[in-house]
């Protein structure tokens, strides 16, 4: 039990908080850019944001009667929806601010009933139990019983998906900072996490035979390579191709996560063989040439469920898939894009001009030859010369530009996904959600993805992240919990050429 005199520090700090709470909601509330009224003109007889969500977002139930209390017409969850589509994005800020403001926790509630729990420190169990309970339902914001009876509504779960996904942009585009928006956002990402949970999730196999509707929606939210044309689409799907994807039952139609796996005899080191072959669109697939898995390609397709896992079970629920049809299949790897190398590369080059250690970067002799290839101008810093040279992508077509970078892209780029860190984790977010998983990260291809956008995002380079499966689950943890990845031979002899020719 907690002494008495602990407890009465306690409940000191509490008021203070409490009064401390009320005031920030004051402050918050006289935002400069919401200072405008929270109205909009009349929409369907309704004339006010206060007025929609007074008469639809209900109180929360007293404790006692929390089980018995019936259920909002289904008509306050409709009118909700058809009122926050018909806002424009200003509009939908300052609706969203008033929601999350006004109708979220009664903190003067909470700051009592943390008292009176308290206060209740020193008598029997079953006491202290029902306390902490009436305190946890009374944490409950009220917006969040709002969000479960609409999800019970036609249409209503993908309604929050996407409000979440409005949410997520007010919130990266700091359109506001208010604490409460963030609150809103993690309440809205609990209950999705619970509404798509792995037990509520269908695997589907996408072929050419399956409804119009999902292969146009496949071929739409293919963001790592697009798909241009239906020829394509058919190949994607078709011989030594598979595609898989997520979907829910509330959301009927609707692919959440797609994977597209190519089927090999060995481990892909390039994109074009696989998004630009079409020898075997009309073939039969030959058992005795499949060997390996390659995903090539993972989408999200819904920006409201952003952090919410999806993409990791699909890859195991995969594995587990075309082991079934294929027992012999042994190797299983990604070939993934490295976005944001090309970006991170130029800030290194731009920061090492500006510092003046340029020649800390790379070997005095390997300045020499790019200086030779580049023909730079006399008295133009060799640095600025591969800058822009980097910033196009004719150099992919020169054989001796080719040549001299090679080796010190490769390294670099091996430095840029097992070197550079965000609070002890790759930064790369591909590399991070592979090593997550539990994949090593294996091999670095060059000239992997010539295509534009592979060259502007890469300088054309991919990487694999191989799965060995019983590997996966001590790769994991060791990455999550002590932040090691796991790298072949090949990556980590990359980033040891990169600390011995580097001086940063």
């Amino acid at each position: 039990m907690t002494s008495h005199p602990v407890i009465l520090a306690f409940r000191s700090s509490v008021r203070c908080w409490r009064h401390r709470a009320l005031l920030r909601v004051a402050l918050e509330a006289s935002d400069v850019r919401c200072r405008r009224r929270y109205s909009t003109h009349s929409r369907g007889g309704v004339s006010s944001m206060e007025e929609i969500l007074s008469r639809v977002v209900a109180p929360l139930p007293s404790y006692e009667t929390r089980d018995k209390s019936p259920p909002p017409p289904e008509t306050n969850s409709l009118e909700f929806m058809y009122f926050y589509k018909s806002l424009d994005k200003e509009d939908k800020l300052c609706f969203l601010t008033k929601l999350s403001q006004d109708f979220g926790v009664d903190h003067k509630s909470v700051s009592e009933l943390a008292l009176k729990l308290l206060d209740t420190q020193l008598r029997d169990l079953a006491t202290i139990l029902l306390a902490e309970d009436r305190l946890r339902y009374t944490l409950t914001p009220r917006y969040k019983q709002l969000f479960s009876h609409i999800s019970r509504v036609e249409g209503g779960v993908k309604f929050l998906v996407d409000l979440r996904a409005d949410v997520l942009e007010i919130i990266s585009s700091k359109a506001s900072d208010s604490p409460h928006i963030r609150d809103l956002n993690g309440a809205l990402k609990s209950l999705l996490s619970e509404w798509f949970s792995v037990g509520l999730l269908r695997l589907e196999r996408i072929t050419w035979q399956s409804p119009c509707e999902i292969l146009q929606k496949i071929s739409q939210y293919e963001a790592v390579h697009p798909v241009r044309n239906w020829t394509d689409l058919k190949r994607r799907v078709g011989p030594y191709r598979r595609c898989y994807a997520f979907t829910h039952a509330a959301m009927p139609g609707e692919p959440l996560v797609v994977l597209h796996v190519a089927l090999t005899e060995d481990i892909s080191d390039n994109i074009q063989s696989i998004v630009r072959e079409f020898a075997t669109l009309d073939s039969d697939e030959d058992v005795n040439k499949i060997n390996s898995a390659i995903f090539y390609s993972i989408s999200s397709t819904q920006a409201g469920l952003q952090g919410v896992e999806l993409g990791n079970v699909l890859i195991k629920r995969v594995v587990r898939e075309l082991q079934s049809e294929f027992p012999v299949m042994a190797q299983f790897s990604s070939l993934s894009p490295i976005p944001g190398f090309s970006a991170w590369l130029q800030g290194l080059l731009s920061q090492c001009r500006k510092e003046g250690r340029a020649f800390d970067l790379l070997s005095e002799e390997e300045w020499k030859e790019i200086q030779h290839a580049t023909d730079s101008t006399p008295g133009t810093p060799t640095v600025d010369s591969l800058r822009k040279l980097l910033s196009s992508n004719e150099w992919m077509r020169s054989e001796r530009l080719c040549g001299v970078l090679e080796p010190v892209l490769m390294r670099l780029c091996a430095w840029y996904l097992y070197g550079e860190k965000r609070r002890g984790y790759a930064l790369n977010p591909v590399a991070n959600f592979h090593l997550q998983n539990g994949a090593t990260m294996w091999r670095l291809n060059w000239r992997a993805d010539t295509s534009p956008r592979g060259v502007a995002n890469s300088c054309g380079i991919m990487v694999n992240y191989r799965y060995f499966l019983n590997e996966t689950s001590k790769n994991s943890a060791r990455y999550l919990q002590n932040k090691v990845i796991a790298a072949s031979d090949q990556v980590l002899g990359f980033v040891s050429q990169f600390q011995k020719a580097s001086k940063l």
